[in-house]
């Protein structure tokens, strides 16, 4: 008898745990933490700002961080330009502090409106973003190139008031060479257009920073980390509330500096559908529309990488339609400048081997600049139009 009522009880007990683990279980409902927006609002003209507003009423946007990389980039170019613009003798160690943001190394500049001070405290720098999405050797590497030129810029200006010849340092028209005909204010621009605003826009933050934390806000903040990643990308592009705003083919509608500016210039075909990738890119992520949010990634990385292509290739161009040394110089030293950064174009597959090889084919002779031939021109132009299927 005892066995057998136990029996039952056993019989009852697991009748009651199967009903249990049958019973379906119904997921807690994660409100969504913004309002979904419509993409059709999203226009050619639409301001990065104006969907993105909290329940509050507040901008959950904040481009400081990538604005102030800007602009400390355009306080370093500044100071590059100060050797012909003022005949300055520059400071290496000064380049260096810009570059890192040590010893408050930033001065107001009105007509940029840079404020030396707001810089100097922001708590970013260039240096620890360029060429950040690569190996620690590759960093040290472009650490050791832009550093190297700011040298080579520094001695360059000590012969200001020269004229520039083969192995001699100088001026040729407006534009400081050194020795091998080389602008290094051109190298240091362009190579911080690929290592530092190509590199970590497209291959950190609109990659590795797509995967950031989207359901909570960063604390004290009023947007997540996804957010931000994807305003500091366009906070590192332009300045503009909407990037390239009436521009046509013939006429630049913005004031834009470095990458910006030459997406226009060597994009012709899609600078204008750079803003609403932008914001619409941005609207995905308030939707939390992965997909949308990947498309509209890929394809600014890839008209931001065909642009930096195209204008490696029209300055090389330039070297062989121009008709003075200066302004045959003054191509190559952007030129070189493009070349280096292509090693940043991840999108169509280009390295630091494929960059160095044209560099080394057009300047690795003793005189550089100044044994250029057209052979060296086309071979350089025919690799990188075929890299890149222009």
């Amino acid at each position: 008898m005892r066995s057998l009522l136990f029996t039952a009880i056993v019989a009852v007990s697991l009748s009651s745990c199967s009903d249990d683990d049958d019973t379906p279980v119904t997921p807690p409902v994660v409100a969504d933490l913004r309002t979904k927006i419509d993409y059709a609002k999203v226009t050619t003209t639409t301001p990065y700002k104006a969907l993105f507003i909290d329940a509050k009423g507040d901008t959950t946007v904040d481009l400081s961080t990538g604005n102030n990389r800007y602009r400390m980039f355009q306080g370093l170019n500044y100071y590059l330009g100060s050797a012909v613009r003022d005949s300055a003798t520059l400071d290496a160690t000064v380049m260096k502090n810009m570059f890192a943001n040590t010893s408050n190394p930033f001065v107001d500049v009105p007509s940029l409106k840079i404020v030396g001070a707001t810089l100097n405290s922001s708590g970013v720098q260039l240096k620890d973003k360029t060429a950040s999405s690569k190996t620690a050797a590759e960093i040290t590497a472009a650490n050791t190139y832009l550093e190297t030129s700011f040298a080579a810029m520094a001695d360059a200006s000590k012969s200001v008031k020269k004229a520039a010849s083969k192995g001699v340092a100088g001026k040729s028209g407006t534009y400081l060479l050194d020795a091998k005909g080389i602008e290094h204010a051109q190298i240091i621009q362009k190579g911080l257009i690929g290592a530092l605003q190509l590199d970590y826009i497209s291959n950190v933050l609109l990659v590795k920073g797509l995967e950031a934390d989207n359901k909570s806000l960063v604390s004290g903040k009023n947007y997540t980390a996804l957010e931000h990643n994807w305003d500091e990308a366009y906070g590192l592009l332009t300045l503009s509330p909407v990037y390239l705003a009436g521009s046509t083919d013939a006429v630049r509608g913005t004031s834009e500096s470095f990458l910006g500016s030459y997406i226009w210039e060597y994009n012709k075909e899609n600078y204008a559908k750079i803003q609403p990738a932008f914001v619409k890119g941005r609207a995905a992520i308030v939707n939390n529309d992965a997909a949308e949010l990947k498309t509209q990634a890929t394809f600014i990385r890839t008209e931001m990488e065909r642009a930096i292509a195209k204008a490696a290739v029209g300055y090389l161009g330039k070297w062989k339609t121009s008709t003075t040394d200066a302004a045959r110089a003054h191509a190559m030293g952007e030129g070189l400048g493009f070349i280096y950064s292509l090693r940043y174009a991840s999108i169509n597959g280009a390295d630091a081997a494929f960059s160095d090889a044209i560099l080394v084919g057009l300047v690795g002779s003793a005189n550089g600049f100044w044994d250029l031939t057209p052979d060296k021109i086309n071979a350089a132009a025919d690799a990188i139009t075929a890299k890149f299927k222009l």
